[in-house]
């Protein structure tokens, strides 16, 4: 049996989308690996997309499929990915993992990997308290919380402007959005994923 990694995420201009991609490709390089790229639903209207400019941006991965709760169950890891609002996560995302509760009790994450990805506008925009946040909720969920390692060669980069924390991949849109992921932090987005994809095999076996 194949071991099923699901990177569930959202994404208002497409850049937790490509780290998404990225962590997609890392988990695929390892063999026996399934992966389920997947969004979670939009809350806002129509014309709050189009007032912001995120109907056209988020064109860009209309076709990937639409999160399920009771989905979740049928993976043996999940890696959420979201952007960072006031150093929380989306309220999108949130909103969807507020309705796992019948998930939980079941127990049915219970024992599951659990990783998160994010971006945020600056540096020091929240991308850490982000993550270490989301994992409160993964930790309800008896999920087994993995990182990034500093195994991770890319987590040393000092030279420039990058994302990439031991909690799990980011990036750095910018104040204007302009600034896509760079090559560090997709290398890094990639090894999250590998990473996750071995962690959930050993804890299938």
């Amino acid at each position: 049996m194949p071991t099923i990694v699901q990177i569930v995420f959202y994404s208002t201009y497409g850049h937790v989308y490509r780290l998404a991609e990225a962590v997609a490709e890392g988990a695929r390089s390892v063999p026996g690996t399934e992966v389920e790229l997947l969004q979670v639903p939009e809350s806002m209207s129509d014309e709050a997309l189009k007032r912001t400019g995120a109907d056209k941006t988020r064109a860009a991965f209309a076709h990937v499929p639409v999160a399920t709760v009771a989905h979740l169950a049928s993976a043996d890891a999940i890696v959420f990915g979201t952007p960072t609002r006031f150093g929380n996560m989306a309220g999108q995302m949130r909103n969807f993992l507020d309705h796992t509760g019948g998930l939980w009790a079941k127990h049915a994450l219970v024992g599951k990997a659990g990783s998160v990805f994010a971006s945020s506008n600056s540096q020091h925009g929240g991308q850490e308290t982000t993550i270490t946040s989301f994992h409160t909720t993964l930790l309800h969920h008896g999920m087994v919380i993995v990182g990034v390692p500093y195994s991770c060669p890319e987590l040393a980069e000092t030279t420039e402007v990058s994302g990439g924390t031991p909690y799990g991949a980011t990036t750095v849109a910018g104040s204007d959005g302009a600034r896509q992921p760079s090559a560090n932090e997709l290398a890094i987005a990639r090894f999250q994923g590998r990473h996750v994809a071995e962690i959930a095999a050993k804890l299938k076996g």
